[in-house]
């Protein structure tokens, strides 16, 4: 007999666990939680979230439900109660769930990181911030606190130094995937295991402005490039988005911004510690260019400062 689970989710993170659930006999999925539709672009285009989108382009003959909170939403607790399932799997879903939904049936989180370490909403950006050798995926048993319930199983990743947010974010989904099958079919035997409250620590939800960076530290610089190259990327103040980024030696000291070399390809410009080599740029309402034509374009030249 299958068991019931209703899903809650929202990004491409979460549709990947979601496919391998409904791929699966051994679960039936009852009914989908996601955010509201949003608009996007400057045309304001009303945009139905990813794992929706997949639902519609697949087909998927499935309830969904959109409300805009959880909390004091009497209506949504009373659908989840009549749809009566065995369990709840919640993946980057972007909303707290309340008390009342938490003791319909186990809620299983699948958070991006090796808990407690970056509890809250930008774990694999904080865990590529801080040039961690490893990141992972956990899942624990929800309850009232952020990411504080009792762990079920834990897998990890490997990260490489070229690994960009979006290699990341891939990596973890198929391994969120693979862990939440675990978790539901092993989920009798499971002993959870508390948090080490000792070692928690948090992530804030990332803003736009987050982006700006200065030409410091090319470690650094680097960094977020990986953590950001996604959204919101990284700009200068000037609003120049530095759009490929390479970290190209991390030692030498430099004025902040000198071009030390124009390649046909990239330039090499300088940080107070460390030098990137950039190849793409784009500045604000234009396309994006090759740096080379943009340094042309501007008449900047070889010591010249790149503002």
């Amino acid at each position: 007999m299958s068991k019931k689970i209703v899903f809650m989710g929202t990004p491409d993170y979460a549709t990947i666990i979601f496919d391998k659930l409904i791929k699966n006999d051994s679960y039936e999925i009852l009914a989908l939680f996601t955010q509201p539709d949003k608009k996007v672009g400057r045309k304001q285009i009303l945009t139905p979230p990813h794992i929706k989108k997949y639902c519609i382009d697949n087909s998927i003959d499935l309830p969904i439900y959109q409300p805009i909170s959880l909390k004091n939403n009497i209506e949504m607790v009373d659908v989840l109660k009549n749809l009566n399932p065995d369990f709840i799997i919640v993946a980057a879903y972007g909303q707290i769930l309340p008390k009342e939904i938490l003791n319909i049936a186990p809620c299983i989180n699948l958070h991006a990181s090796i808990l407690p370490k970056y509890r809250g909403a930008s774990p694999i950006q904080e865990s590529i911030l801080n040039d961690d050798k490893y990141t992972g995926v956990t899942s624990m048993l929800m309850e009232e606190g952020l990411d504080s319930g009792d762990i079920l199983g834990i897998q990890y990743l490997k990260l490489t130094e070229t690994m960009l947010v979006d290699e990341v974010f891939n990596k973890l989904s198929k391994i969120a995937a693979n862990l939440t099958i675990t978790t539901l079919d092993n989920y009798e035997k499971i002993q959870a295991k508390k948090q080490n409250n000792s070692e928690v620590s948090f992530c804030k939800k990332i803003k736009k402005d987050d982006g700006l960076i200065s030409f410091n530290d090319s470690r650094e610089l680097y960094l977020k490039y990986k953590a950001y190259c996604f959204w919101p990327g990284i700009f200068l103040q000037s609003g120049l988005k530095l759009k490929e980024v390479e970290l190209n030696e991390t030692t030498s000291v430099n004025k902040e911004g000198k071009i030390l070399n124009i390649n046909e390809n990239f330039a090499i410009i300088a940080c107070a510690k460390g030098s990137i080599k950039v190849s793409t740029v784009q500045a604000p309402s234009k396309k994006a260019v090759n740096i080379t034509d943009y340094l042309r374009g501007k008449r900047l030249a070889v010591n010249d400062t790149l503002i």
